[in-house]
């Protein structure tokens, strides 16, 4: 049996350790008290910053330990996707439009053909998003980085009237799961420090090599969001990231009766060599990666619009009594 924290990642010190930054952050919210770009608050999936008619809405993340498999399989040209879905499918989450991004990429020395690969995943990532990357930073640091680093900041744009907060979400609403194209860009760690000792790479599993599934580019999920938010009235979005189902604790103090997918891939692999099912579902997507939450009489709707561009599903309810409950798997989150 493995656990996160026993792989090398505690989210729960990790979240303790940054109480500190966090309350000094909030602290720096009056630098900018009543002039434009005044911030709305920190906690949710993206900060919104007020100016005049719009909020300003801004995120910034990276591609994490995934690196390291695109550097042991010399394949770099997918990473790019990766880092751009992470940060734009934190703006979805607050009903914002992605408009654009910048990076930051740093190297143990510059490898023409690395950057080259990586260019090309930050273009196709861009075009699925409908972004615009507007400058980077690339820093050399062989003192510091043992191969590279990929993150960045992006940023998008909501109305006032349509930002999703989670505030309107009621027990009754509906639980829309759209899937992901597997284990995205988080628990990485997890699953390397499982599988690779015991399998390496190059090991065939369901007519796809570990590598393979484990580089398997992040789903971005702006086309179908935005014509979603813009069709029906959505009470919440959850990016499906670290902390797995969990995440939806952000979006409301309700609680979730839920019907997941059945456990298959990579999260097969990985939970039939050791990775109990509660961890399963607090670490990883579990095959859906975006989720909405509307109103039972838009649920209609909100799949057919869905279901035009990925495969979704109805998951379950928002319930009064707190918690997540994975019914069909008897776990409690």
């Amino acid at each position: 049996m493995l656990t996160y924290a026993q792989a090398g990642v505690d989210d729960e010190k990790t979240a303790r350790a940054l109480r500190g930054i966090i309350s000094l952050a909030k602290a720096t919210f009056k630098f900018r008290e009543g002039i434009v770009g005044e911030p709305s608050g920190i906690g949710h999936y993206a900060a919104l910053m007020d100016f005049g008619g719009f909020y300003l809405a801004m995120t910034t993340d990276g591609v994490g330990t995934k690196v390291l498999i695109a550097e042991a399989v010399g394949k770099f040209d997918t990473i790019g996707i990766d880092m751009i879905a992470m940060n734009v499918n934190d703006l979805l989450c607050v009903g914002a439009e992605p408009i654009a991004l910048v990076d930051y990429l740093a190297v143990k020395e510059p490898d023409e053909k690395i950057f080259s690969e990586i260019a090309n995943g930050l273009y196709e990532g861009a075009k699925q998003a409908g972004v615009a990357i507007v400058g980077g930073e690339t820093a050399v640091m062989p003192d510091l980085i043992n191969g590279f680093d990929l993150a960045g900041t992006a940023i998008g744009v909501v109305g006032k009237e349509k930002v999703i907060t989670g505030g309107n979400i009621r027990p009754g609403d509906v639980v829309i799961g759209i899937s992901s194209s597997g284990i995205h860009s988080n628990g990485l760690t997890l699953a390397r420090k499982l599988l690779i000792p015991k399998y390496g790479l190059d090991y065939e599993y369901e007519g796809k090599k570990l590598w393979e599934w484990l580089l398997e580019p992040t789903r971005i999920y702006a086309r179908a969001v935005l014509e979603l938010i813009e069709s029906v009235e959505v009470h919440g979005l959850a990016h499906i990231t670290g902390g797995g189902l969990t995440n939806l604790k952000r979006l409301t103090s309700y609680g979730f009766s839920l019907e997941m997918p059945p456990i298959e891939g990579i999260f097969k692999l990985i939970h039939e060599n050791g990775v109990p099912l509660g961890e399963m579902f607090r670490v990883f997507n579990m095959g859906v990666g975006m989720v909405a939450i509307v109103p039972q009489g838009e649920k209609e709707n909100a799949l057919d619009i869905l279901s035009r561009h990925f495969e979704s599903f109805e998951l379950g309810v928002v319930t009064e009594e707190p918690g997540i409950r994975v019914e069909n798997f008897g776990v409690k989150l």
